[in-house]
């Protein structure tokens, strides 16, 4: 039994059909739920911008809430007492109700809730001992997910949904070594989502797609070593010139322990290993001074990776005992590129994004390629400089291998015009409205084509589900 919901519920009722003497599932089989990494947290150092000194009183706290990048400020000097030791602390608490309203399972609205809780230990400012950093992260997980229960789509509406309950992330070690920190490694419990495959533009977005990928999520035991999940494994970063950065990782090959990881806890190991690297080109370069006034200044990330998992994946299309194949790998590509900036606003900009993934091993995977592309607006509106509007589109694309066996259910079911699973997309349009330095609103909405990639409307089995409309608010609050 797996333990999150991308791998433990299947969406809804599954359409069944006793053929001779046996059940044979369809539609809704093995359709997993992708989870996105959360929204970025950000540390705040001793006294924050808000360096109220404890015992102000009330009215000096709040007279300070308009310069603090945290609501509590100095939390009554415990950030201060902190910095004395290296520390630095964040606690970010994100709120949301999504609610679909047209199509899919089920019209209603659900509550999603997310607690992170990020502690780093610079060992330098700590104890005197240069390029070393410690770090634990943990999350506290609330609320039901709208996806699995009102949608039936592969790419989660939102990025935090999750099973609930209070669970460790993070938890290791990264030490810098050689002239200009160009060699850096990391050892411990990671969370891939936190380096790999991302892209910074596209983390605005409330869309799981726009996070951690499809194809992982749905294709790697567990959805892989990324939220809520972590692995256990050692993290190499260099960068040979500047401008070129080289990440490469071997992890366990499952964030899971005999089918779960209740609190992330459990610290699993020996279950073959997952290897990643990835190949990062960006402009301009860290200690590239750049006019900003310059149009070649507008700046642009590229990455290219592949993953490569050694367990044992059984077939997706199987309706038995699934027949087991040996590893299962996967190459993708991303990029970020800042395309325009206004020469009156250095706030305003607009950047393009994207990232392709894909995988040609269709008999062990359940997608096989997944898509997603868009455009990021700073200071959209004018007086508003912090303010972030987005467009974004999302693909994922089921296997072959999926589609065939859906084909050849149908027919062996007499009912050859029943749908069968292709490809899923959507596309999300959102706005960040920072009310407060620590406090945001995002409205966000989505639509989404072809919901579970084509799977049947368990009230209407001769139907596909109905293409959907998701509405929602989102906010992000930094304590």
């Amino acid at each position: 039994m797996r333990f999150f919901s991308h791998q433990t519920r299947r969406l809804g009722a599954q359409l069944s059909f006793w053929i001779g003497g046996g059940l044979l599932t369809a539609g809704l089989l093995s359709s997993p739920l992708a989870l996105a990494a959360p929204p970025p947290i950000s540390l705040v150092t001793s006294g924050g911008d808000n360096p109220i000194p404890t015992g102000a009183g009330f009215w000096g706290f709040v007279e300070g809430l308009d310069r603090s990048q945290a609501m509590l400020g100095d939390l009554w000097g415990a950030r201060t007492w902190l910095s004395r030791y290296g520390a630095s602390l964040a606690i970010q608490k994100t709120s949301e109700s999504l609610g679909n309203v047209m199509g899919g399972l089920e019209k209603g609205f659900t509550y999603n809730g997310l607690t992170q809780m990020l502690l780093q230990v610079d060992t330098n400012r700590g104890f005197g001992h240069y390029g070393g950093l410690f770090n634990v992260s943990a999350l506290d997980i609330q609320g039901r997910g709208l996806s699995a229960t009102h949608l039936g789509t592969l790419q989660t509406a939102s990025g935090i949904e999750a099973e609930p309950g209070l669970r460790l992330w993070e938890f290791w070690y990264e030490q810098k070594f050689l002239e200009e920190d160009r060699l850096d490694v990391k050892v411990g419990q990671q969370s891939l989502d936190q380096e790999f495959m991302v892209s910074a533009n596209a983390q605005y977005f409330v869309n799981t797609m726009l996070g951690w990928p499809m194809l992982p999520s749905a294709d790697l035991p567990g959805g892989g070593p990324a939220y809520p999940l972590s692995a256990l494994g050692l993290r190499l970063s260099a960068r040979p010139v500047d401008g070129v950065q080289i990440l490469a990782g071997v992890f366990n090959g499952t964030p899971l322990k005999n089918g779960s990881n209740d609190h992330g806890t459990s610290f699993p190991l020996g279950n073959g290993a997952l290897l990643i690297s990835e190949v990062q080109f960006s402009y301009p370069s860290l200690g590239t001074l750049v006019d900003p006034e310059a149009s070649e200044s507008l700046g642009w990330t590229y990455r290219l990776g592949g993953w490569y998992d050694a367990e044992s994946f059984g077939d997706p299309a199987s309706t038995a005992q699934a027949q087991q194949h040996s590893g299962n790998y996967a190459l993708y590509a991303a990029g970020d590129h800042l395309i325009w900036r206004d020469s009156n606003d250095p706030n305003r900009t607009l950047s393009l994004f994207g990232r392709v993934m894909g995988t040609p091993l269709s008999d062990r995977n359940l997608i096989s390629a997944s898509f997603n592309f868009g455009a990021l607006m700073h200071s959209p509106l004018a007086n508003r400089p912090m303010d972030t509007a987005g467009l974004a589109v999302g693909l994922a694309k089921v296997s072959s291998s999926v589609t065939q066996f859906d084909r050849a259910n149908n027919l062996l079911a007499g009912t050859p015009n029943a749908p069968i699973r292709t490809q899923e997309k959507f596309i999300e349009l959102t706005y960040q409205f920072q009310y407060r330095p620590w406090l945001l609103f995002q409205p966000d909405l989505q639509y989404v084509s072809n919901p579970g990639a084509g799977v049947a409307d368990p009230n209407h089995p001769d139907s596909r589900l109905k293409n959907e409309w998701v509405l929602g608010l989102r906010t992000i609050l930094s304590f």
